[in-house]
């Protein structure tokens, strides 16, 4: 009997699957920042330096059918940290002191009595490092948290061990002021530091996976790039030279720096996946990337009609990539219907872990559907941005935006492009019905701050 046990635990001693199949997968997550639908070598434009990315797409799923919650950050970002809607959990709208777009600079004493220090997710959200260091995970967050910046909203107090980044919507990629106002921390303290934001934030993630490289970590990598630079100089996406000369000659033209950010970037995200291969980690972990919105300024979001801050499919529909080595297929591109707010369940059901009881999530977990098992669950998504309003269900779209909108067949016409109302007034009907119903489960949840009424 020894001898058997003996031989069964040399088997399993020489069977890395097999243990591997016990541990908790590591997980990234890694989110771009006003990235265009088309800008990705893999998604169309061979002329845009994205290697790395390119590569995760190959060795992972690709989906050109992926929605996130809201046509701008703050919002969509939170709807990624707690899985619900943002009517559903209060952060429904931007976090932003709007006094700058007139060139004001904030004193500290103004700036700690702004919205931008004083509003944030609500704390009584559960965010999605607390469900995963509950399950036993290392939990570390670096680059962009927009969450809010007072310390009671900060990282260390929603579930993460470490906080490497900024809390408001942006910074100047060198300074890493928002206008004016020195704005980088590490944990709940400000710092000052040297260098492009994009290298920061790479660095520290991989000195915290390093650090975790023994246990499950969760690690968000929530980029700025290739945002605009938060800045009243106005100077627009900011990379270092050496990016900008891969795109032409210097001065950059305002294409130049967009290109040169999102190369940047995906160098640092190469960096990330190499340090996975060099701990032999690639294989037990989940990575995760797509874009908080659509692409603004110059970049591209063809086929799709509109850009960021609007209703359509360029504000709404963004890249995304998964890999999981062994548990995902290689070089697939999907067209199921899934949205930002199957992240939460998805990572949870990953790590083995447990929603949370008594919270209602929107969305499910999409493992089947990435490894071609199952169908989507998702059959209808909803928007709201102030007055404008968009629904869509199966291959539906309704768009009301001001004096523009419509109803579009996105079968048929992914670029919303041919108005259908009065062809198929019954389905127009059905949407806007469709969307009250939504509306009015929104209005009868639980109130959040921090701007409901309540």
């Amino acid at each position: 009997m020894k001898r058997v046990a003996a031989a069964m635990l040399a088997v399993l001693a020489g069977t890395p699957a097999l243990w591997a199949q016990e541990a908790k997968p590591n997980i990234v997550l890694i989110v771009s920042d006003d990235q265009g639908y088309a800008d990705l070598g893999c998604c169309g434009r061979p002329e845009l330096k994205t290697p790395n990315l390119d590569r995760l797409a190959a060795e992972g799923v690709r989906l050109t059918n992926f929605y996130v919650t809201w046509p701008a950050c703050t919002p969509s970002r939170g709807s990624i940290l707690t899985g619900r809607y943002p009517q559903r959990n209060g952060l429904y709208d931007m976090i932003r002191n709007n006094e700058v777009n007139y060139g004001h600079r904030f004193t500290e004493e103004e700036y700690a009595v702004s919205p931008e220090m004083t509003l944030g997710l609500d704390a009584r959200e559960i965010t999605i490092a607390q469900v995963l260091r509950k399950a036993g995970y290392a939990t570390g967050v670096f680059g962009k948290w927009d969450s809010g910046r007072a310390r009671r909203f900060m990282p260390l107090q929603r579930g993460f061990d470490a906080f490497f980044g900024f809390s408001n919507t942006g910074i100047d990629y060198f300074t890493h002021e928002r206008y004016g106002v020195p704005s980088m921390y590490r944990g709940n303290e400000r710092v000052k530091v040297e260098g492009y934001a994009t290298d920061l934030f790479r660095r520290e993630a991989i000195e915290f996976l390093n650090r975790n490289r023994h246990r499950p970590f969760f690690l968000y990598v929530p980029f700025n790039a290739p945002h605009g630079a938060s800045n009243l100089e106005r100077v627009g996406v900011q990379a270092p030279d050496e990016y900008y000369r891969m795109y032409g000659g210097l001065p950059p033209t305002r294409e130049q720096r967009y290109k040169a950010a999102v190369t940047a970037m995906d160098h640092a995200i190469g960096k990330i996946l190499d340090e996975l291969d060099r701990h032999g980690a690639a294989e037990n972990t989940l990575v995760v990337f797509f874009s908080d919105n659509g692409g603004s300024g110059v970049a591209d979001n063809t086929p799709l009609r509109g850009r960021k801050g609007r209703m359509f499919e360029g504000g709404l529909r963004v890249p995304f990539i998964a890999r999981w080595p062994g548990r995902l297929p290689q070089g697939e591109v999907s067209d199921a219907f899934l949205t930002s707010l199957e992240v939460f369940p998805t990572f949870t059901a990953a790590a083995g872990g447990r929603l949370p009881e008594g919270v209602t999530y929107d969305g499910f977990d999409m493992l089947p559907v990435l490894r071609g098992e199952a169908d989507s669950q998702r059959t209808e998504m909803f928007w709201q941005r102030r007055s404008h309003k968009a629904a869509r269900y199966k291959n539906w779209k309704w768009v009301e935006a001001g004096s523009d909108g419509g109803l579009f067949d996105l079968t048929n016409d992914i670029g919303e492009e041919k108005d259908l109302s009065e062809a198929r007034p019954e389905i127009l009907a059905d949407l806007k019905a469709r969307w009250r119903r939504w509306r009015e489960e929104m209005n009868a949840a639980e109130p959040r701050g921090p701007f409901r009424d309540y």
